[in-house]
Parts: structure tokens; C-alpha cells; sequence
């Protein structure tokens, strides 16, 4: 089966198309990804402005475009913080569906947590124990934990990287104390929970993995990565007074996201402190390879 899975992020609109069937690894067959940060383009009362919308359209008409050259069967369309969160949201994606032909469906922030737990499990396996999961993205941050493959504890909270570069763009101090705040008594959840593995998936986790020594993407899927509290805590150090334009020269680092890259790097860095947390396994799946295998997971007992 051909599948197609659009992902309107808060940073990117993304096609992945893959070949899959339930039991097998879903290989990769072709990627469209165009850069628009939604999550930015937000007026002052929080409605996507009509150049985004505009950008919006163009890159799910492209994405269309190639998941037909692609030959895939079905296309899997989906949402995440930034239409969810924006107070036009309803009408944007009325337009994307009368303009484009595709319907993308607004995932909630605990469902996106429990399809990204999925993947992280299945990428690790059983032998992983309770896992927990942390994601940071452009608009939100999940965080799950538990020892089947639907989390016991899955939440969502308003901590994207490029969010938090909006609003709090300077002023660090601010920043840390607000996603302080806004962490405890989430991590204080979770901490009840307990895990025996932790996972991070996310450009953001693997950017700051990266720059604290682990392998470059060169080295492929398979090569093993992780990021620790004292590494997190030394490239924040090193990268906190930085501007964008120099963070695009570190190896690793997409210069598109450069100038979000202190906003995750410090909600990182709360969330593992706060959570005890001195190391975490970078996870190369999440949220699109957790819709494919809930896809294939329903096509075989042939739920709706």
C-alpha cells in the first residue's frame, strides 16, 4: 500500500509517501517539505494573516501535486497546534479544502502525543520498558509515558520553539521562568508515572543532540543518538547569546529554524531537569510514522 501522510506543522507543511503494510517497516518512497513557520505568521489576535493562509494553499496544492505523481492510494491529511490554535482556523482549512481538494483533519495536542508515544514504541520495542516521550515542535510540546502502546499519560501544552520565539523573543530570562511555570505541574504528573527509558523526537531534540556530539544525520537512521542533561545544558550555554545568522553555521543546524533553536534548546532543558531526566534516546520516528502505523493498525481490523 502507497501511502501518502500530509502534515501541516507549525513550522512546515510536509509529505511524506511511504510503502507500508501492516507488520513492516514503512519505507520511505518520496518528501515534499515546504518551510512557512505558521506558528509565526499570526496576527495580534491570533489569526493566521492571509499571506500565511495564502503559503498554506500553495504548499498543500504542491504536496497534492506530487503525492498524485507518487501514485499514492490514500492520503492521510492532517493539522497540528498552529491551525488548531489560530482563531481562523475553521475558515483557513475551509479554504485549503475548496482550493486544493484536500481535507486535513485537526489533531488534538493529547492525540498527537499518543500517535508520537506510538512510534517511539514501536521504533524501540518492548524491551524499552515504560517509555517516556517527549516532542518539542514549532507550536507545542507533547509529553507521554507508559508501558503498552497507548500511553498511560499523554498531554500537550503550548511550548513550541517557534511559539516562544514570538512571544518572548529577547528576553530569556522571561522565557525560562514562563516555561518553568508552565512545565511543573505537568512534569509532576509524569514524574508519578515513572519510566525506564526516555525518548525525544523532533528536529529540535536532534539539532541539540547533534551539537552536544552525537552522530550526524550522515551516518543514517540507524545509528544510535542521545542527548543528556549536562549536554543540553552546555549548548544552551554555548548557543544562548548567539544570532540566528551564526546558528546557521553550526554544523547540524537548519538555517530556517536557527532562530528558534534557543527558545527549544530551554524548553528542553527544563523539561529533562524538571523531570530527572539525565539522558534521553533521540527517536528518529514520530507524529507521520504514528499516523501510518494507527492507519494500518484499523485497515487490518478494519475499523473506521
Amino acid at each position: 500500500m502507497r501511502l501518502g501522510v500530509l502534515d501541516v506543522g507549525s513550522n512546515t507543511v510536509h509529505l511524506l509517501v511511504v510503502d507500508a503494510y501492516r507488520g513492516g517497516h514503512p519505507w520511505p518512497a518520496a518528501t515534499d517539505k515546504t518551510v512557512l513557520r505558521l506558528a509565526e505568521q499570526l496576527d495580534a489576535k491570533g489569526a493566521i494573516t492571509r499571506a500565511g493562509a495564502d503559503a498554506l494553499v500553495e504548499a498543500v496544492g504542491r504536496a497534492r501535486k506530487v503525492a498524485e505523481e507518487s501514485e499514492v492510494e490514500e492520503m492521510l491529511a492532517f493539522a497540528t497546534s498552529a491551525v488548531r490554535d489560530a482563531v481562523n482556523g475553521p475558515a483557513v482549512l475551509a479554504r485549503v479544502k475548496a482550493e486544493t481538494g484536500v481535507h486535513l483533519s485537526v489533531l488534538g495536542g493529547d492525540d498527537e502525543a499518543r500517535l508520537t508515544f506510538l512510534a517511539a514504541r514501536r521504533w524501540f520495542g518492548w524491551s524499552a520498558g515504560r517509555l517516556l516521550l517527549l516532542d518539542i515542535g514549532g507550536g507545542s510540546l507533547e509529553l507521554a509515558a507508559g508501558r503498552d502502546e497507548l500511553p498511560d499519560a499523554a498531554m500537550s501544552v503550548p511550548l513550541g520553539a517557534g511559539r516562544l520565539t514570538r512571544n518572548w523573543a529577547g528576553d530569556l530570562d522571561g522565557l525560562t521562568a514562563h516555561v518553568e511555570e508552565t512545565l511543573a505541574p505537568v512534569t509532576s504528573v509524569l514524574k508519578e508515572e515513572g519510566w525506564d527509558r526516555a525518548a525525544g523526537t523532533s528536529k529540535t531534540f536532534r539539532t541539540l543532540a547533534r551539537l552536544a556530539g552525537a552522530a550526524p544525520s550522515r551516518a543514517g537512521l540507524w545509528a544510535p543518538r542521545s542527548l543528556s542533561l549536562e549536554g543540553v545544558h552546555q549548548v544552551l550555554g554555548f548557543i544562548r547569546r548567539m544570532p540566528a545568522d551564526a546558528l546557521a553555521e553550526l554544523d547540524g543546524v537548519s538555517p530556517r529554524r536557527a532562530h528558534q533553536l534557543v527558545a527549544g534548546a530551554v524548553v528542553a532543558e527544563v523539561a529533562l531537569r524538571q523531570l530527572g531526566v539525565e539522558r534521553l534516546d533521540i527517536c528518529p520516528w514520530a507524529l507521520r510514522e504514528g499516523m501510518i502505523l494507527r492507519w494500518l493498525d484499523l485497515a487490518e481490523t478494519g475499523a473506521p
